[in-house]
């Protein structure tokens, strides 16, 4: 049964991961060329886009690997060795590196949410205060 349980969890890591990558590539992009257009005055505007959102990518894939150590971890039955600990570790100080990473952008996205109606810090926060 256990194995059963972490072979869902790895196929869910990995979903994930695919679903983020597959964000990265067709969103992203979108939306820095949407706020492009909107401050055309603003070089940098696209590129600050791409480094708060590509830059929350890298520590988000690292917690996905240190996730899936960690279930490999549960399958040799070391879940509670210093490795494990390690890995959770490493996963929550990737989820404060994502949390500050937000953070430091929400200025931007407020900057953006002047000219577009939705409230994109409400969004903003919405990311960060799960991450906690």
């Amino acid at each position: 049964m256990k194995l059963v349980t972490t072979l869902f969890l790895k196929l869910a890591v990995i979903f994930i991961g695919i679903t983020v990558l597959a964000l990265c590539i067709f969103l992203v992009p979108h939306m820095a060329n949407f706020v492009a257009k909107l401050y055309l005055n603003i070089a940098p505007m696209k590129y600050l886009i791409f480094i708060v959102m590509y830059g929350a990518t890298v520590p988000f894939y690292f917690a996905l690997y240190e996730a899936f150590n960690y279930l490999r971890y549960i399958d040799e039955n070391t879940a509670f060795s210093e490795l494990s600990v390690k890995a959770l570790k490493n996963i929550k100080c990737c989820a404060i590196t994502i949390s500050g990473l937000y953070v430091l952008g929400l200025p931007l996205f407020h900057f953006i949410a002047k000219k577009v109606d939705p409230p994109i810090v409400l969004m903003g926060l919405i990311i960060i205060l799960p991450l906690w």
